[in-house]
């Protein structure tokens, strides 16, 4: 049986997912059009509004936990637009 993960602590590492996208290397070879890069940033963005998703929906989450993953979407997006575009 998997381990329940607490809501502040999927932020955190939702948080720490998209840092390890904005440090991933350029690749010398294509750039930002190299696909093994495009596809790592995506799985990284990914597996972070993954771990969030749900949070918003649960009845014990409160008012700032539900802007704290509002915020996390906007930052996921933002990181998407400044490593691919």
């Amino acid at each position: 049986m998997s381990r329940l993960i607490p809501a502040a602590e999927r932020i955190l590492q939702a948080r720490a997912l998209i840092q390890r996208a904005r440090d991933l290397p350029l690749p010398a070879e294509g750039g930002r059009s190299n696909f093994s890069y495009i596809a790592q940033v995506r799985d990284l963005l990914r597996q972070a509004r993954d771990l969030v998703k749900f949070i918003p929906l649960s009845p014990t989450t409160t008012d700032l936990m539900r802007e704290d993953v509002t915020r996390l979407y906007a930052e996921a997006e933002q990181a998407k637009i400044d490593l691919l575009h």
